[in-house]
């Protein structure tokens, strides 16, 4: 009989270890063949895929007809501490509390997290084989980098205002809805367009995507043709929007946003590891999303951005974002009230290509499908990465969303009021 009990004991211990070192939806992640790398088709669509995928996108052949244009390391790299031990972060959820880094990161399929204090990480997690070395992909986080490059060039007067047409800088835009919407108006997402984004290729998104991948950006824009609101009047999200942003930049600036932002952003904030932004056959970056940079590298531009543009070890750099826009971009107080929390979203407010917390201090997202996340505390110099494989594209509508909100929260928490 003892002999039994203790049989059963030990295959219960190795059971739960088992089960402890399973992770989330690994199964329909394809663990068993190696988190395989889609093609140009399968890449962004399938689950088996996703981790792979998102962790090679810029290797993959034939995404958009392009390339992905490079962004080279900083000739001296912000180092980031790292603390001792890992503070003991709680956070609670739809009545359970106490839970752990550890508690997320077996609920939810996270490939990687890191929480950056005053440049010093206090965690740095990866899972489902993924490492610091690999680039990870944005998706819309790329949005807000997109916004920041216009801010730098209203600063060097390469742009000269917000209220300039979209078609005065890039003249392929002209006689479409999107030249004739302002950039500001761009960066807030409210064109007015009719523009229906749901991620199930048979979407606005996709009609734009088609004709973009054939003929570039301005053929895209050509698709989008009917103004439901007058502009500035209604946020509504449309990735186009933030390509055509793209196609302001270039004839601006005379670069692709990578090639302007490499000297200006990428480099200045001090990224270790190069950047890689997917393009189109025309050169021009997607702009909406298909960056792809290192945990570390995001942590870092998360960092840049708490410190309202200035590089903390090197404030020699001066405003490497100018900080009146970094301000205005990311306060829902200097946008009207459609673009403030809980009215242009239940939940989130807009900004400049960047989502804004219903707080009464000024809290802000970089979020991306699938679970890609930046957040971001200022006062409290407070940055946590998220780099995810969710099993769909708005995080919603699975128990990431809650989860990561909640998780973020706890963290805040921890160092202060929410």
């Amino acid at each position: 009989m003892m002999n039994a009990l203790r049989s059963f004991f030990l295959l219960l211990v190795l059971w739960c270890g088992a089960w402890v070192h399973a992770e989330p939806e690994e199964a329909a992640l394809c663990k068993a063949q190696g988190y395989p790398v889609g093609t140009a088709r399968t890449w962004f669509m399938e689950p088996c895929f996703r981790v792979g995928s998102f962790s090679h996108q810029a290797e993959i052949a034939g995404i958009f007809g392009g390339v992905a244009n490079v962004m080279q390391a900083a000739a001296r790299p912000l180092e980031l501490g790292r603390a001792t031990q890992e503070p003991a972060f709680q956070w609670s959820v739809n009545g359970l509390s106490g839970l752990t880094i550890d508690d997320y990161l077996n609920r939810q399929p996270a490939m990687a997290i890191l929480i950056v204090k005053d440049g010093v990480m206090q965690v740095e997690r990866y899972r489902y084989g993924r490492t610091a070395e690999h680039r990870f992909l944005s998706n819309s986080m790329a949005k807000t980098m997109t916004a920041m490059g216009i801010g730098i060039a209203l600063r060097e007067g390469k742009i000269q205002s917000l209220e300039d047409r979209a078609d005065l800088y890039a003249p392929a835009l002209s006689d479409t809805l999107y030249g004739e919407t302002t950039i500001r108006n761009l960066l807030r997402m409210s064109s007015g367009a009719k523009f229906d984004e749901r991620y199930d290729g048979k979407d606005d998104l996709a009609r734009y995507g088609i004709a973009a991948h054939i003929g570039g950006a301005a053929a895209g824009a050509k698709v989008i043709s009917t103004r439901l609101h007058p502009q500035g009047t209604v946020f509504n999200y449309a990735s186009a929007e933030t390509d055509m942003l793209a196609l302001v930049m270039r004839g601006a600036t005379g670069q692709t946003l990578s090639a302007y932002l490499e000297s200006r952003l990428w480099q200045p904030m001090g990224a270790k590891t190069s950047g890689l932004w997917r393009a189109g056959s025309d050169r021009l970056e997607r702009a909406s999303g298909n960056f792809n940079a290192t945990a570390q590298d995001y942590a870092r531009l998360g960092m840049l951005l708490a410190n309202d543009g200035v590089r903390a070890d090197r404030p020699d750099l001066g405003e490497i974002i100018p900080k009146d826009f970094l301000i205005e971009a990311t306060d829902w107080r200097r946008h009207p009230e459609a673009f403030a929390p809980k009215k242009a979203t239940r939940y989130y407010g807009y900004g400049y290509q960047v989502w804004i917390f219903p707080s009464t201090k000024r809290r802000f997202a970089l979020l991306g499908v699938y679970g890609q996340s930046i957040f971001v505390d200022p006062e409290q110099k407070l940055v946590m990465v998220h780099l995810a494989a969710n099993a769909t594209a708005n995080s919603g509508q699975t128990s990431m969303a809650i989860d990561a909100g909640s998780l973020w929260h706890g963290v805040v928490s921890h160092y202060g009021s929410w």
